[in-house]
């Protein structure tokens, strides 16, 4: 028997042709398809992130008050950004302004986004191809042959890592947001997909690495971009299959090194560089542990079973890329995420690279360990959807009880919405989920992908079913809208107010859902008298009351009414109304 890596003897991967069939390219986009649009079409911007960053995307694509329009520096309610991020802001406004009249602006704006995200999926399964397809990676070579063919082997093991990170509980809510973060994913996919490419096509590789890293830094990550750029490509460099490729290699090193120090120049000029570093989160090793186990499941488990069958490869790390670069990068996002007071957009960041140390698990997975994943993952999602229908029925019905009393309790004033379309495309998604469990149950010929169907199915459904069934609850719970519809029939026909201690994500809520021009209220200064403007209104946040009496002259202004956020108690917004003997000048 003879066997093509550098450590044959411990070479775990033994697939024969027979496992590595092909899964239907159709079945692979529609879920994709079902994964993608869920979350992004139907729905308002919601708090606090997806409100912010629609916001800004709002002030550059027209004007809002007494704000000019800066696109090196995109403000809202009179602040920057501070993660210092453009170009998710930039895309943002381009499709509110290119977008189509009858288009809400929150749907345009959500456009880019949705590419951004299935830029994302296709760069991981590119990415996972490419790895699958060096020699290290390769499965053993059969004496009598039989073995799986290269890159039929491949297209298994991508199949299976995409499937891998739709899997992912943590990919789901913050990849549908319209934010930067999603911005960071998307680019960070595609520099993974380009530095696992060089080798095989490099002028490709070239491309997608400068818009991969220029993208990257312009949506406010420059020095993640720089560490994981330069890193990657000496990672990839450092592959001794061929030696007489060291000069090619070389030049692929210099090529990033010298996109990222044109990339830190321009990012130095537009003075976007950020200091982020919160130590205080650092000691914290029990909540970062938690975050790693629910954020990245499933893919954790089988990440950690890929590094023990594939442990004797780890000593020889510079041979076997397809464990060395994914690792670089999971070790990059883990370490951010630690350093950054254990953010989860940080960690989002890992988990295409967390889904492609899962997919080299599957070719080395028992039959025992295979069933144990197809069970748990079966009662997990199928009692996730039951919960699910279950709640809608009681909200729709009465029928049970109890959860809609939950319901009225949690979201107080929440009239539930009957949609013909929604329950069709939640009928249509559940039976999808029964043939795919009795497909799993059948007998049929073994795939080496077939032990991630059933967790990428189970979490496509649930988020499938929590937009479509649900998406009226959540469009009230979490979005400002039901708070700025309270306060905007108090104040009738008025459309000028000023504001005291908003947050930027309630501005932009108030300026979009309530058509309001907000003005900062008049300070208190000492060697000069306020000047009155024509705003009849005046809207504080409950949490800035404490220093509203220092900061602003209210001698003209009168307590008009408290509105309380339906759904969340610390978020009240006190109403002011000018005193009828305070005159006011436009």
């Amino acid at each position: 028997m003879t066997f093509n890596t550098l450590d044959s003897s411990s070479n775990p991967a033994i697939v024969a042709q027979s496992a590595v069939r092909r899964l239907p390219r159709w079945v692979l986009l529609s879920f994709c398809l079902a994964y993608v649009l869920p979350g992004f079409v139907g729905r308002t911007p919601w708090k606090a992130d997806d409100m912010e960053a629609f916001g800004f995307m709002l002030h550059l694509a027209q004007a809002f008050g007494p704000e000019t329009i800066s696109w090196l520096k995109p403000s809202l309610l009179g602040q920057t950004d501070p993660h210092a991020a453009l170009l998710p802001y930039w895309l943002g406004a381009w499709a509110i302004q290119l977008g189509p009249a009858w288009m809400p602006m929150d749907l345009a704006a959500r456009l880019p986004f949705i590419a951004l995200l299935a830029l994302t999926l296709s760069a991981t399964w590119y990415g996972v191809y490419a790895l699958a397809r060096t020699p290290a990676a390769q499965p053993v070579t059969f004496a009598f042959g039989g073995e799986a063919r290269p890159a039929d082997y491949a297209r298994a093991i991508a199949d299976g890592g995409l499937l891998a990170l739709l899997a992912c509980l943590g990919l789901a809510r913050l990849s549908h947001e319209a934010t930067p973060a999603l911005a960071q994913l998307s680019f960070t996919t595609l520099l993974f997909f380009a530095l696992a490419n060089l080798p095989r096509k490099r002028v490709g590789a070239w491309v997608s690495v400068a818009i991969a890293i220029v993208g990257l830094a312009l949506s406010g990550a420059p020095a993640l971009a720089m560490i994981l750029g330069v890193g990657g490509s000496f990672l990839m460099a450092l592959d001794n299959h061929k030696p007489s490729a060291l000069r090619a290699r070389s030049v692929d090193v210099a090529w990033v090194l010298l996109i990222c120090l044109a990339t830190a120049a321009l990012i130095s000029a537009l003075g976007l560089w950020r200091w982020r570093v919160a130590y205080s989160h650092v000691f914290e090793v029990k909540s970062m542990m938690r975050l790693l186990l629910w954020f990245t499941w499933p893919a954790w488990p089988l990440a950690i079973w890929t590094l023990w069958r594939w442990r004797y490869q780890l000593r020889h790390l510079a041979a076997n890329p397809h464990l060395s670069l994914p690792l670089w990068f999971v070790a990059v996002a883990i370490g951010t995420t630690w350093l950054s007071g254990l953010s989860d957009r940080a960690l989002l960041l890992s988990l295409p690279a967390m889904a492609t140390l899962a997919a080299f698990a599957l070719p080395t997975l028992r039959r025992s360990v295979s069933a144990f994943v197809d069970w748990f993952t079966l009662v997990f999602f199928s009692a996730g959807a039951l919960i699910i229908w279950v709640v809608w029925s009681s909200m729709q019905t009465g029928v049970p009880a109890q959860p809609a009393i939950n319901v009225a309790r949690l979201a107080p004033g929440f009239t539930p919405v009957f949609s013909s379309a929604a329950l069709a495309c939640a009928f249509l998604a559940s039976l999808v989920w029964a043939s795919l469990v009795k497909w799993r149950a059948g007998r049929h010929r073994a795939a080496i992908w077939k032990s991630m169907a059933l967790p990428a199915g189970g979490a496509t459904l649930c988020w499938l079913l929590v937009m479509t069934l649900w998406l009226p609850l959540l469009d009230f719970a979490r979005s400002y809208e039901p708070l700025v519809l309270k306060v905007r029939n108090m104040m009738g026909t008025s459309s000028c107010v000023e504001y005291y201690g908003l947050t930027r994500a309630q501005g932009a809520a108030f300026e979009y859902h309530g058509k309001l021009r907000l003005w900062p209220a008049n300070k208190v200064n000492a060697n000069q008298a306020p000047a009155l403007t024509a705003c009849e209104w005046l809207i504080v946040d409950t949490q800035a009351q404490g220093t509203l009496k220092k900061d602003v002259d209210m001698s003209n202004w009168q307590l008009h009414a408290t509105v309380r956020r339906p759904s969340d108690n610390n978020e009240d917004i006190v109403l002011y109304k000018k005193t009828a003997h305070a005159t006011a000048k436009p």
